[in-house]
């Protein structure tokens, strides 16, 4: 994690990054830095984004300036160790039902010995680590999932796959995706759930937040093709607050 460092980002934003990398450090003090700026908001500011290691902040240019903004947000960075920070707690936490390998996840294999592990220790250290949101991104309400031990620190691939179905579950860099909608990827395939974090209907249609807790449980195909049926997928939701 390096010294945090804030930058503009287009006409009316000032990104904060704290590393270049997906530092464990980093996404923790990102975490916390985008709760405190919810919380207490500088004038002006009308959107706060959180990314892995990154806090991305919207300002009304009608109501303050660039600059404002700026200077807000350095003195709240200084004010506190955020490389010393261990994170906000999680509000809620997530139980959500899988199904791996064969059909619904065919990079299974190939990923689980990359990890140095046969399928059915790969599925249990998966389902068996406590997952957070690390952030919501690159399709609306996508979430990134991890950190998973260092075993999973694996390459994306070099050829894309052309698409995952809504609800694949595909791995790389220490992390966990769960695709909103049928999508191209570079990361391996290796599960699948019907659980959907995106409901255009819904109120709010983000089904995830940034800093939710998460255990996937893994399920039979015939069990996968019944929580289909249901609400949510099968997933259920716990307040923690």
């Amino acid at each position: 994690m390096s010294a945090p460092v804030c930058l503009p980002l287009g006409a009316d934003g000032v990104l904060v990054k704290f590393s270049l990398h997906p530092d464990p450090a980093a996404m923790r003090a990102a975490q916390a830095f985008g709760a405190a700026m919810r919380r207490a908001p500088p004038g002006g500011v009308v959107e706060t984004a959180v990314s892995l290691v990154s806090v991305f902040l919207r300002f009304d240019p009608l109501e303050t300036s660039r600059l404002a903004v700026t200077n807000a947000v350095s003195a709240t960075l200084t004010a506190h160790d955020w490389a010393c920070t261990a994170g906000p707690p999680a509000a809620r936490r997530w139980r959500i039902p899988a199904v791996f390998g064969n059909d619904h996840g065919p990079a299974l294999a190939e990923a689980a010995a990359l990890a140095g592990l046969s399928e059915a220790e790969a599925i249990e250290n998966l389902t068996g680590t406590d997952l957070s949101v690390l952030a919501i991104g690159f399709a609306p309400g996508q979430p990134y999932l991890g950190l998973l031990d260092d075993r999973w620190d694996l390459p994306r691939l070099a050829n894309l796959t052309p698409q995952v179905p809504a609800g694949a579950i595909v791995v790389a860099v220490r992390q966990l995706v769960l695709f909103a909608n049928p999508s191209t990827t570079g990361w391996r395939h290796i599960g699948q759930t019907a659980f959907r974090p995106f409901d255009k209907d819904a109120a709010p249609p983000f089904a995830l937040d940034a800093g939710d807790a998460l255990r996937l449980h893994a399920v039979s195909a015939a069990d996968f093709a019944e929580l289909a049926k249901q609400p949510m997928g099968g997933a259920t939701c716990e307040a923690l607050e």
